[in-house]
């Protein structure tokens, strides 16, 4: 009996355009890495000139760079029409980027209500702002999907003004998931746990990661590559009846009934 040859590389998103933002590093380079594997047109819209620069060039055609400001609405507005110039459809769209790793440690009660506004109109304004400005052009090209970053701090009332953003994308995947269901665009959400990147190095000491493991089910750190897999399904037309579902993507850290 013959062996089946080895598996082919999937192309879910070929002749598609998918948009990540935040895609200079981390687990968004990740995700811009795997949709453009997959036979999509990428753009990295990243406010890092030189790290977005970067993976763009790294994966030659069918790659741009776009530097995006996703808390200017006009820098969403010009990333979207310079998209359209490019490849002529948007397609998908992953609201990756937020301020993590260089985030202000601070309590509700103590932050600085400047720093507190610019946090809260990048890491929850910024995935409305994307939205607003591809969602006529991703209707126009038939329908879509998005992809908003939540975190499994959004169910924790321990994370602060981190938690409170994250919630508000949570409540702004389910609301959006509704407005745009006409223009057959679809938004759902993915709450990561606590992943090994940069970024977390940067927020986590070492000595906590030990009693930080052990508090998962599955007990090891996240990857970025953990949350390839669940982004591309949800944008892919595998999950065309999914639609304003968050979905944890965490090692068990977090257990809803």
């Amino acid at each position: 009996m013959n062996q089946p040859e080895a598996s082919v590389q999937r192309r879910r998103f070929e002749g598609r355009t998918a948009i990540v933002t935040g895609s200079g590093g981390g687990i968004g380079e990740a995700y811009v890495r795997a949709l453009h594997a997959e036979g999509a047109c990428v753009v990295v819209a990243e406010i890092n000139e030189e790290a977005g620069r970067a993976v763009a060039e790294s994966l030659g055609d069918r790659a741009i760079f776009v530097r995006t400001d996703v808390g200017d609405p006009a820098s969403t507005d010009a990333m979207a029409a310079a998209v359209m110039e490019s490849f002529g459809r948007i397609d998908y769209l992953v609201n990756n980027a937020a301020i993590f790793g260089d985030m202000q440690m601070a309590g509700l009660t103590n932050v600085d209500y400047a720093y507190l506004n610019h946090f809260m109109n990048v890491n929850l304004m910024g995935a409305l702002h994307c939205t607003r400005s591809v969602m006529r052009p991703m209707g126009k090209s038939g329908g879509g999907s998005i992809v908003n970053q939540s975190s499994t701090a959004s169910w924790m009332g321990i994370s602060g003004f981190y938690g409170l953003a994250k919630a508000g994308i949570n409540f702004l995947t389910s609301s959006l998931a509704h407005e745009l269901a006409f223009r057959k665009i679809r938004v759902n959400a993915i709450a990561p746990g606590p992943t090994d990147t940069q970024a977390m190095a940067k927020q986590v000491p070492l000595e906590f990661r030990d009693p930080l493991v052990a508090s998962l089910a599955i007990k090891r750190l996240g990857t970025p590559a953990d949350h390839v897999g669940p982004v591309l399904f949800l944008l892919s037309d595998e999950a065309a009846w999914i639609t304003g579902h968050i979905l944890a993507v965490d090692g068990g850290q977090i257990t809803r009934i």
